[in-house]
């Protein structure tokens, strides 16, 4: 049962109803609609700006994941991108000189991807994370075409290898003395310290130390063209020459064992080490030239090395050491 209310009035000096009108219904409800409907918004602003919707923690989650895996992916291809760089390396530096071919240029290999507009559509689409997206896309690219690269250097590395078993064999593929664990490795190629005139000169070979008389091995197939001795430079030493426009030198020897005109074979003891010339310590100095031009020695190691191995004598090799021997 409703109340009923009542009012005093001064002018009758009694109570009087109070008479409710509709209009006043129906403003009281708006009001309180709007009260209730002013706290609705608050508490859904606070829910809203505190607590996640289940579809967004769930993309929230999701994003997560795929940054972490991003992250994991772009490494993976740093990784890849070193390793083929690795590859280049040791494609110019080694396999192209083994075969005498060019190296293949840094602007080729490392040139722009074709077409100004490749990523257009990706930038276009909005994407939430479009410089991880985009990045990692050109990253990819640039590796394919590196990769693509490399392999025409090898499918043409490998059609100048066919038949050319010969031309294998006169390359200098070996080291001149046993050297398994690499510590007869004394002094590289390049500019060096001349212990006899104390002065820094360019040193055309690398250096062996090793006990008197160790033997010395012919490094490739060839023909003996020179062996004499030199008092006042490389002592007992002598020439092969490989053809292909390849020849080594041998200096220092204690003797030698081979003649001018003999064919030796790659391995095949050819003297043995001394301390002969200008020499201040038994050691073998070994030179390596190609059509005239003395090279550095160190690059045709590789044939009988590990990578771990070859590695360590290139790190040997840039260590600026003094000679054992004047030249």
């Amino acid at each position: 049962m409703a109340r009923i209310k009542y009012y005093y009035d001064t002018e009758s000096c009694r109570y009087e109803r109070i008479k409710v009108s509709t209009s006043d219904i129906i403003f009281n409800f708006m009001g309180l609609a709007a009260l209730i409907l002013i706290f609705a918004a608050g508490i859904t602003y606070i829910y809203i700006t505190n607590f996640d919707s289940p579809k967004e923690a769930s993309l929230r989650k999701e994003n997560k994941e795929i940054l972490f895996h991003n992250d994991i992916l772009s490494k993976q291809v740093e990784n890849l991108g070193n390793v083929v760089t690795s590859l280049e390396e040791r494609d110019n530096g080694v396999y192209r000189t083994l075969l005498g071919a060019e190296p293949i240029p840094e602007s080729i290999r490392n040139g722009g991807i074709g077409g100004v507009n490749r990523y257009q559509e990706l930038i276009e689409s909005n994407l939430e994370q479009e410089d991880l997206i985009v990045g990692n896309y050109k990253k990819i690219d640039e590796l394919k075409k590196k990769i693509f690269i490399q392999s025409t250097s090898y499918d043409e590395l490998e059609k100048l290898a066919k038949n050319k078993e010969e031309k294998f064999a006169a390359l200098p593929a070996i080291q001149p003395v046993s050297n398994k664990d690499l510590k007869r490795f004394s002094s590289g190629y390049g500019f060096r310290n001349d212990p006899i005139h104390q002065t820094r000169r360019m040193h055309w070979g690398v250096d062996f130390s090793a006990p008197q008389n160790t033997p010395i091995y012919a490094t490739a197939n060839g023909s003996v063209t020179k062996a004499t001795y030199s008092p006042g430079g490389y002592g007992y030493h002598i020439k092969i020459d490989h053809g292909f426009g390849y020849e080594t030198l041998y200096g220092h020897m204690n003797k030698y064992i081979v003649k001018i005109g003999q064919k030796v074979k790659r391995g095949e003891i050819i003297g043995y080490v001394g301390n002969t010339g200008k020499s201040t310590a038994p050691h073998l100095h070994y030179e390596v030239h190609k059509n005239k031009k003395k090279i550095d020695p160190v690059h045709f190691f590789s044939s009988e090395l590990s990578p771990d191995e070859y590695e360590k004598i290139l790190k040997l090799a840039a260590i600026e050491t003094s000679a054992l021997g004047s030249y």
